[in-house]
């Protein structure tokens, strides 16, 4: 395979945060479906980055170390990933704790508000369907929270579970107060990395996404995503021209929930791997 055809998926999770395999087995996946590399970018957390590189080492495949940060904005959640992140930074690993203190505070809300709907849940419960224990700097998302809810009959998937409850707008939703995009675009920026808006499409709102570009300053813009279609390709990428950004993408990989690959498979939405030349040159 000559360099214009290798192809790398930069949005994948593990079981570090809220993904459903560990960090090895998504490498050996990116092996198995040909690719040349791949990011890690679990939610507030690098706990899946060893792991994962010791994979890329075995499998031959390059690993690039990243992570996917919570923040508001514009009276939504925006998601900000990061690209060449040092992980072992001790700062940067104590931020992310603080953001992940966060999101633990949102479950426990999500989950009296679920119990005042009449939805008979725990937070221990939620965490003995892990199946495993919980390990030091992972964390839970809603994702796990959907799966108890489809298990004991509340919703019929996971998709079920997020437009019923769990999603922005639904009954059980709750933000915390969150660091802005721009305070992301700079942690990364501190501990190396280069920050890139994840996603723009799922926030339907493009005023609020050129303000976000505007005030934060990323380096970057996720054109290509498994929720965006052509369209959407098409209008970031001109917005990535326009305010001279590099195009990233990936599938954003969670695993299969209920046999329901959510969001998309792995490998399934691709960059050349130029863009990690272009990435490190700007981390």
């Amino acid at each position: 395979m000559n360099k214009e055809q290798e192809r790398c998926d930069l949005h994948t999770h593990t079981y570090a945060s809220d993904g459903m395999q560990a960090p090895k087995v998504n490498v050996q996946l990116a092996k198995e479906r040909g690719l040349s590399a791949l990011s890690i970018t679990d939610h507030d957390t690098v706990a899946g980055m060893e792991e994962a590189m010791a994979a890329g080492e075995q499998y031959g495949i390059v690993v690039v170390p990243g992570v996917e940060i919570s923040t508001r904005a514009g009276g939504k959640d925006i998601h900000v990933l990061g690209y060449y992140v040092d992980y072992k930074d001790v700062q940067f690993r104590l931020r992310l704790g603080k953001l992940r203190e966060t999101r633990q505070l949102r479950n426990g809300k999500i989950i009296v508000k679920l119990q005042e709907l009449g939805v008979d849940i725990t937070l221990d419960e939620v965490v003995k369907g892990l199946g495993r224990p919980l390990l030091a700097d992972e964390s839970i998302g809603r994702p796990h929270i959907a799966d108890v809810l489809v298990d004991k009959g509340y919703a019929s998937d996971m998709r079920d579970a997020f437009d019923r409850y769990l999603a922005e707008g639904a009954r059980a939703f709750i933000s915390e107060t969150r660091i802005s995009p721009g305070d992301a675009c700079r942690w990364i920026r501190e501990a190396g990395g280069a920050p890139v808006i994840a996603h723009p499409g799922l926030y339907k709102d493009d005023a609020l996404v050129r303000d976000i570009i505007e005030r934060a300053n990323p380096t970057g813009i996720e054109v290509y995503h498994s929720d965006h279609g052509q369209e959407e390709e098409s209008r970031y990428l001109a917005m990535a021209e326009e305010y001279d950004l590099i195009a990233t993408g990936g599938s954003d990989f969670h695993g299969a929930r209920q046999g329901v690959v959510f969001h998309g498979d792995l490998g399934s939405v691709t960059v050349p791997i130029d863009v990690l030349e272009q990435l490190k040159g700007k981390s």
